[in-house]
């Protein structure tokens, strides 16, 4: 800026240096380490590979090494390979229409080297020996002969080197190792005639030999019985597409989308339109917020397909896209009624009354859902919706615009009003009369109804004991008398391994059972199901892991009694006694009353009777 003028100078376009112009373009293609181990698998495959083993060192932040039995690298072609644009998958311009392989841009080896120190070694078939080529940070350091089996290998080291601000962002060992899995799950699967070989730390955490078909690479990489999967083949001549779908049973559930996979011409890829429209044809037979397993294996005409829509290939563009979403989600749908999968879910809710009592109605609850297959379905209120409602101090409180996540309880030390505590001993003296729709415990008194809200009272007691619990150092234990057996997959073993000693902490303990399962032990008390809390924290969900308010909240109501839950009298005054026992007895941690009072008065007025 010119300070006498006060204008703003524009200033001076310069051409960026080659050193920050690759770095900024290798950050397009690798995010992560396991960007750098989608790019190297896709080129084993593309090289007709027929064993691929894969070992890393820290989640792949110091070492990604790669080996494949493919084609080989002739050593002409080993230079060119670091160059940009440099591939042998593409000629002409018409040729980006008409790809069929997995790699075709000529950046991934080039953005890996810009980022990292490595090491390429190949042989072709045909030659005598090998060759070695070592580059780092983009410069070449040497190339030499080798001698080697026929094939390729990759070797990774200290990725992100020179780019310090991209290292220090990498997650956790743990989160990282989960990302590689995630992106290397879906190759394994495609490719059941491949034998993947997987180590981690010098560890062998997956060998898997070739299989004879895709349910049966299915059944061994993500542990999911043959007989909850549901195969049909289907064809449209007239369109030139052809599908296969493998469908998981409605009792496959999971927290999130992480076992679903859409295969388009070989490749994996995602596609928001299918996978909506295929999670909507589940929605009619799951809980809202559980999602399916399936895998679509699609059949296009390559002109039909754009791969080059997105930096990484992971998302395409489908000429026929909605016409191919509403024949995949009706075959979808026919599939899962013609096996007689399609079923409503059966709800099973409970109350706990006491720490012994509690656990054993857990446990029979797990065994009951194992048994009979049932899932629990937990609805949880939209606290946005809210309309203006009367509190016990008589003041109008409008929750119609406000987030609840925003709300904040009031602190322990505040001292209640006179009316708090004559509500306090009217609730202490009052009789149970009833409840009404399931959802509202009606206690009378002398002079007046007071109305308990059921799920909101059951928060409140709920978050005031975790909150309890966590500021003595941890939640309260239960252990249980017959341990919980959990199958696991084989990544989600991986992730279980890792996160022992936290899970210690949380109150899991946890055993290996056998190769395909672990063993529960223990979990926090307040956990209404906890292998489905333990399977969620292996799939990724941190939640549990943290302890700041908003999520102490949304722990306390997915472990409180819900509405449509039947209570007895004995359970509508422990709920009292409890309720009477917290700080903050009269509001939910999102703010919402939890105990209404109509007096005589009103009620007399309503009827006109003064």
């Amino acid at each position: 800026m010119n300070g006498r003028s006060g204008l703003i100078v524009m200033a001076k376009v310069q051409i960026l240096p080659p050193e920050i112009v690759n770095k900024i373009a290798a950050g397009e293609v690798i995010e992560r380490p396991a960007s750098v181990v989608k790019e190297l698998i896709e080129n084993a495959i593309d090289a007709h590979t027929t064993s691929i083993e894969l070992n890393l060192k820290q989640s792949g932040k110091t070492l990604i090494h790669i080996k494949d039995t493919g084609v080989g690298i002739d050593p002409d072609d080993m230079e060119k390979i670091f160059l940009r644009h440099a591939t042998s998958k593409i000629y002409h311009l018409n040729d980006l229409y008409r790809i069929n392989s997995l790699g075709f841009r000529g950046e991934a080896l080039y953005s890996i080297a810009a980022i990292s120190d490595i090491t390429l070694r190949s042989k072709p078939s045909h030659q005598d020996v090998g060759w070695e080529i070592h580059l780092r940070g983009g410069e070449k350091q040497e190339f030499k002969p080798i001698s080697m089996p026929a094939g390729t290998e990759v070797i990774v080291k200290e990725l992100f080197f020179n780019t310090p601000a991209r290292r220090k962002f990498l997650k956790s060992n743990v989160t990282e190792l989960h990302h590689i899995f995630n992106t290397c799950v879906p190759y394994i699967l495609q490719h059941y005639q491949c034998r993947f070989l997987i180590t981690h730390n010098n560890r062998e955490i997956i060998n898997l030999p070739p299989h004879q078909d895709v349910l049966d690479r299915v059944v061994h990489t993500l542990q999911i019985n043959r007989e909850d999967l549901l195969y049909r083949e289907y064809q449209l001549l007239e369109e030139n597409l052809s599908f296969s779908l493998i469908l998981g049973d409605i009792n496959i559930q999971r927290p999130r989308r992480d076992m679903q996979f859409i295969f388009i011409n070989n490749r994996p890829v995602q596609n928001k339109l299918l996978s909506f429209y295929l999670n909507q044809v589940y929605q009619t037979f799951i809980p809202s917020d559980a999602h399916p397993f399936f895998c679509i294996f699609l059949s296009l005409p390559s002109s039909d397909v754009d791969v080059n829509v997105h930096p990484t290939k992971r998302e395409v563009k489908l000429k026929k896209e909605q016409r191919i979403a509403t024949i995949l989600s009706k075959v979808c749908e026919e599939t899962l009624l013609s096996y007689g999968k399609a079923r409503r879910v059966s709800t099973n809710l409970y109350l706990s009354q006491d720490s012994s009592s509690s656990t054993q109605q857990k446990n029979q609850y797990l065994s009951n859902s194992q048994e009979k297959k049932l899932v629990s379905q937990y609805v949880l209120s939209d606290h946005k919706s809210y309309s203006t409602y009367r509190s016990y101090e008589g003041k109008s409180i409008n929750r119609g615009n406000e987030d609840s996540s925003s709300v904040v309880p009031l602190s322990p030390q505040s001292s209640e009003t006179p009316q708090q505590l004559s509500l306090r001993k009217k609730l202490k003296e009052a009789h149970y009369i009833g409840s009404f729709l399931k959802k509202y415990l009606l206690f009378e008194t002398t002079s007046s109804l007071l109305i308990v809200d059921q799920h909101a009272a059951q928060e409140r007691i709920t978050y005031e004991t975790i909150l309890s619990q966590v500021s003595e150092g941890g939640l309260q234990v239960q252990y249980l008398v017959n341990p919980i057996l959990i199958p696991i997959s084989v990544q989600e073993k991986i992730i279980w391994e890792a996160m022992q000693k936290k899970l210690e902490e949380l109150g899991f303990s946890t055993t290996q059972w056998n190769e395909e399962t672990i063993a529960l032990h223990s979990s926090p008390s307040l956990i209404k199901n906890p292998a489905a809390a333990l399977r969620n924290l292996l799939s990724g969900d941190e939640s549990l892991l943290r302890a700041d308010n908003e999520t102490l909240i949304r722990r306390a109501c997915r472990s409180s009694l819900m509405a449509g839950y039947e209570v007895v009298k004995e359970q509508a005054e422990f709920i009292r006694d409890q309720l009477l026992s917290c700080k903050i007895p009269f509001s939910c941690p999102h703010g919402r009353p939890t105990v209404v009072e109509i007096d005589q008065h009103t009620l007399d007025k309503e009827f006109f009777r003064r």
